[in-house]
């Protein structure tokens, strides 16, 4: 049970969060979603928690504050700081190659940049464990089809084994899409870095997560597979009736997407079963209740409850920008990324982070750090305003409206105290 504080105790407007309520519901009423939740915290307490329209529209299955959502790529956020927990215990070092503890990466090749997938050139540097960790690694994802290098992803996708052992054995004999460390390039880097704590910790990246993350942090609904007691309370997925697919190079203008159509039911999901490959990736389900408790322990410097999962200054160092000189994901070779402008965006360990609002043309807190699933779901951390935003839906991909930076003046314009002025 999620205790909501009264807004004006925590420097916001009751009156000015109705507007976050009515565009709440303006996704819902205008079919962009099928249903969505939104939790606003602030000094340590919830100043907004409100859910709107249906989990399910077949089944007229409302989406409440406790659905079991997809969150896909906000896994990687809690792989990286479980990853982080190993670091302190002197497990690694971040400028580790990761060949060290995955030896197949010592021969990877990384592709030319033209012709098919086997002009391929020595590696000039090694795949180090920071190049995992904020993804200029050289690895790539296999749905952006846009070379010869993702079309050997898809031919050797995860599903297709049994273990993340043997995945990542075989994904080291694909080629790099570009020399480590030279280029930001969204990827399966995560999923690597899994496999390193399961390498680290000697347990498998789901039972890491359950006994030092999960169960330490009261996150009771979040794990590789929707628990049989919450199956009746997980979301169906829904991709937009005419809209862009994942990884679309050609999608319709924003003004012609429209509509809703079921991709899977709540009732007919792969997370009914158990996982056979642990992705650190885009691998959990999870709650608003859980997630918050996740973010709120990031807020407090890695700390909830009296459980200490990080020390400060490892969460300080995980949130600072770790791109070459200081640049951001535009200069790096990622000028847009899930309709998302990354002009004044560098990325640290797990998070993107915000270096310039104003080149950013977002309102935001230098260093704010975020990112998102790829179910259009979205979270948020602005240490100076002592504030995070979690936004839930199932809505895929998440590049098919601009709903997140919409939810940011929502949230930004109700505040009536900031701690920069």
């Amino acid at each position: 049970m999620i205790e909501i504080t009264k807004p004006e105790e925590l420097g916001f407007s009751s009156k000015r969060l109705e507007r976050l309520t009515e565009w709440l519901g303006e996704q819902v009423s205008g079919d962009r979603l099928a249903g969505a939740s939104v939790l606003v915290g602030r000094r340590g307490k919830v100043a907004y928690f409100e859910s709107a329209g249906e989990a399910d529209k077949e089944q007229a299955q409302p989406f409440t504050k406790d659905t079991v959502v997809r969150i896909y790529s906000m896994t990687k956020p809690i792989t990286t700081v479980a990853a982080m927990m190993l670091y302190e215990e002197g497990c690694f070092q971040l400028d580790d190659p990761v060949a060290k503890y995955i030896p197949e990466f010592e021969q990877v090749k990384v592709w030319a940049g033209q012709g098919d997938a086997d002009n391929v050139v020595d590696c000039e540097t090694s795949m180090l464990i920071r190049h995992a960790m904020s993804h200029t690694s050289g690895l790539t994802y296999g749905f952006m089809n846009s070379n010869p290098v993702d079309a050997l992803y898809r031919k050797n996708d995860m599903p297709k084994f049994e273990t993340l052992e043997d995945w990542t054995a075989k994904l080291a004999t694909i080629p790099l899409i570009c020399q480590p460390g030279s280029q930001w390039n969204y990827s399966v880097s995560t999923d690597v870095l899994g496999r390193l704590v399961e390498i680290w910790s000697g347990m498998t990246l789901e039972n890491f997560f359950t006994e030092r993350l999960f169960v330490p942090l009261g996150m009771v609904d979040s794990g590789f597979q929707v628990k049989e007691e919450n199956q009746g309370r997980f979301s169906a997925l829904y991709e937009p009736l005419v809209g862009p697919s994942m990884g679309s190079l050609n999608a319709p203008d924003p003004g012609e997407r429209h509509g809703l159509k079921l991709m899977e039911p709540y009732n007919k999901s792969r997370y009914f079963k158990p996982a056979g490959v642990f992705s650190g990736g885009n691998g959990l389900v999870s709650t608003m209740h859980d997630y918050s408790r996740f973010c709120q322990m990031l807020m407090n410097g890695g700390e909830l409850d009296g459980v200490r999962i990080l020390s400060p200054t490892t969460v300080r160092h995980m949130r600072t920008n770790h791109l070459p000189v200081n640049k951001d994901m535009a200069a790096m070779g990622q000028p847009v990324w899930s309709e998302t402008n990354y002009d004044g965006i560098g990325f640290g360990l797990g998070f993107a982070v915000v270096l310039d609002p104003v080149k950013a043309s977002i309102v935001a807190s230098p260093g704010e750090h975020h990112w998102g699933g790829a179910a259009s779901t979205f979270f948020l951390l602005d240490q100076v305003e002592d504030l995070y935003v979690i936004f839930l839906t199932q809505l895929i991909p998440s590049s098919t409206y601009p709903i997140r930076r919409e939810l940011r003046v929502r949230v930004y314009q109700a505040m009536t105290e900031s701690y920069r002025s």
